[in-house]
C-alpha cells in the first residue's frame, strides 16, 4: 500500500481536485484507492457525494478518540474508490492534541494497525492549507508527496517553508519520505504568465516538475457541486484528459506494479465500513490560514 500526501499550504491551488481525480484515475486502472480527507473544510468529502454535516464516523474519531481506521472507511459511487470523510470538528484537533505526546504519528500508527491495508494499493491524503498537526500526520504517514501548484507567481511564495517542513519530517520522523512531483494546476497556455511561471518552477524543481499539466477547465470546477469525479461528470473534458494523463505519468514515476487480483463482487455505494464488505472486483484491462509548522519531537 503506497501512501501519498497531496499538500501545499497555499489554498486554492488544486489539492482536493488533484486528490479526488488522481484517486479516481488510479481506480479506473484497477487499483483500489483510499482517500483520507484531512481538511476541516471537508471539500473532498463533498466531492465524492458525502454530507459532512451528517457524518458521524470521520477522521476526527481516529485522531482524537483512537477509533480504528477500519470502522471509518466508506465506499463511493466509483468502483475501487473509498473514502474516510471529514467534518468541521476536525478544526479543533490542533488544540485537542496540543499536549499529546507523539501527536504527529497518530495517523501512521493507525495505518500500521489497519487490518484491511492489504486490500488497498494506494492511500491518498488530502491535506489542509496549513502546516499544522494535520499536515504533519499526513507527512509522517506518507511515502511520497505530490505538490499541486497554481501557475501564478504567488504560488511560489511559501514553498521554501513547505520544503523546510518536509525536510524536518524526513530528518526526525520519516526518513523514507520523498517528493514525487510538483504538479502545475490551473494552467492557461495562452498566457505569457503561465509560461513564465512554469519556467520558474522548472528552474526551482527541475526533474521533480511533472510533465502533465492540469489546464483551466470549468468542468473541474463544476464536478464537486454534483458530488462526482471529473470522469463521472465530464469524461470527454480537458480536465478528465489531463488527470488521466497525470495518473499514467504518476504510475510510471513511482514504478507501480500492476493492480492486485481482487476477485470478490463489488459492493454498491454505501456508508457501510469497508471491513464488513467483500472486496470489489478489479477490471485489470481498464486502462486553507497558514500556521507555523508543528514542533516535531525527535523520536516521538
Amino acid at each position: 500500500m503506497q501512501r501519498i500526501a497531496v499538500i501545499n499550504q497555499k489554498g486554492g491551488v488544486g489539492k482536493t481536485t488533484t486528490t479526488t481525480n488522481l484517486g479516481a484515475a488510479l481506480a479506473r486502472r484497477g487499483y483500489r484507492v483510499l482517500l483520507l480527507d484531512m481538511d476541516p473544510q471537508a471539500n473532498l468529502t463533498v466531492h465524492v457525494d458525502k454530507r459532512p454535516d451528517l457524518e458521524s464516523n470521520t477522521l476526527t474519531n481516529l485522531l482524537v478518540e483512537d477509533a480504528p481506521l477500519k470502522d471509518l472507511v466508506q465506499t463511493t459511487s466509483v468502483e475501487n474508490l473509498f473514502v474516510v470523510p471529514s467534518d468541521t470538528s476536525l478544526a479543533g484537533v490542533e488544540q485537542v492534541l496540543a499536549n499529546r505526546i507523539g501527536r504527529e504519528t497518530i495517523l501512521r500508527e493507525a495505518l500500521e494497525a489497519f487490518p484491511d491495508a492489504g486490500l488497498f494499493d494506494f492511500v491518498l491524503f488530502d491535506c489542509p492549507p496549513s502546516l499544522g498537526v494535520l499536515s504533519a500526520n499526513a507527512l509522517v504517514a506518507a511515502d511520497r508527496v505530490v505538490i499541486p501548484m497554481q501557475a501564478e507567481y504567488l504560488s511560489l511564495q511559501g514553498m521554501a517553508k513547505l520544503l523546510e517542513v518536509i525536510q524536518l519530517v524526513q530528518k526526525r520522523l520519516n526518513p523514507a519520505l520523498q517528493i514525487a512531483c510538483v504538479l502545475p494546476c490551473m494552467v492557461d497556455a495562452r498566457t505569457n504568465l503561465s509560461t513564465e511561471v512554469l519556467r520558474e518552477i522548472d528552474a526551482h524543481f527541475g526533474p521533480l516538475l511533472a510533465k502533465s499539466r492540469i489546464r483551466n477547465n470549468v468542468k473541474l470546477a463544476e464536478a464537486p457541486s454534483f458530488g462526482r469525479t471529473i470522469f463521472e461528470h465530464a469524461p470527454d473534458s480537458n480536465g478528465a484528459r489531463d488527470y488521466e494523463a497525470f495518473g499514467n505519468e504518476f504510475l510510471q514515476m513511482i514504478g507501480a506494479a500492476a493492480p492486485k487480483g481482487h476477485t470478490a463482487a463489488a459492493p454498491a455505494a454505501t456508508t457501510t465500513p469497508v471491513a464488513d464488505q467483500a472486496a470489489p472486483a478489479v477490471d485489470t484491462a481498464a486502462t486553507e490560514t497558514d500556521v507555523p509548522p508543528p514542533e516535531l519531537e525527535a523520536g516521538a
